[in-house]
């Protein structure tokens, strides 16, 4: 048994950066499975090659999560980069959500470091409990993945791993301002362990009732730290990856 979140998400589970185009491959597969076979928020018709992909992924740098023990892809994610050239080009939660006035950020400055938290994807596998059957590829059975009782209590914390890799890339691209459209679930549980998204904008029916937020790396790095110490380890690497500064 693993005292601390950090050891036990590490023990069960590998942050890979799909930096090559078989990894971004995986991913793209992945978030066929959750958004098209598991959810239906995308079409099949508009994927053919079973592979869920769309125009920002060009612009994006890509995560998948990976279970040590059974070497498959649990969950992955991504983070809109600015575009270098066109600094005022939108993002997609820009496109796609009414933003309160003053909401958002405009300065052209200040968005040469804004990303876009998007595609969190957790395989329905990796959110079963023990004894029940999943498809890892939602295509045929693999039969039942058996989860000790460390691994189930670091299975709801998946979504924090993910958090954790799009920190990762804030890091590495110099951004301290992150968009994300998220479910009010997602929002409550973030805010329970320090991590502040500010809502600027209200509900919309973005696959799924979605609440369009803003993070500020200097106010919520500091305030993860004071209220869940344990998560700050994960998602800095102890520190690591501790962003940039205004």
């Amino acid at each position: 048994m693993y005292n601390d979140l950090k050891s036990a998400f590490d023990h069960y589970f590998e942050m890979v950066h799909a930096d090559t185009d078989a990894l971004r491959e995986e991913v793209f597969r992945l978030r066929y499975q959750v958004y098209v076979l598991e959810t239906g928020f995308e079409r099949a018709e508009d994927h053919p090659e079973g592979l869920e992909r769309d125009a920002f992924d060009a612009r994006a740098d890509h995560y998948l999560l990976r279970h040590r023990r059974t070497g498959l892809y649990a969950a992955t994610a991504r983070m809109i980069l600015p575009d270098s050239e066109n600094p005022s080009s939108r993002m997609p939660m820009e496109l796609y959500c009414p933003l309160h006035p003053g909401g958002g950020i405009e300065d052209p400055q200040a968005r040469r470091r804004l990303g876009e938290v998007s595609r969190f994807a957790v395989s329905k596998a990796f959110k079963r409990r023990l004894g029940e059957t999943g498809s890892i590829t939602g295509v045929s059975e693999q039969g039942v993945i058996a989860f000790d009782a460390d691994e189930r209590r670091v299975l709801p914390h998946l979504s924090l791993g993910l958090m954790a890799v799009e920190l990762r890339s804030m890091h590495n691209h110099g951004l301290i301002y992150c968009y994300a459209v998220m479910e009010s679930a997602l929002h409550r549980l973030i805010s329970r362990f320090g991590l502040i998204f500010h809502p600027i904008g209200p509900l919309v029916d973005y696959h799924g009732q979605r609440l369009p937020c803003l993070g500020r790396v200097h106010e919520f790095l500091p305030n993860i730290r004071r209220v869940a110490p344990s998560l700050w380890e994960l998602i800095t690497d102890g520190g690591r990856y501790h962003c940039g500064t205004l």
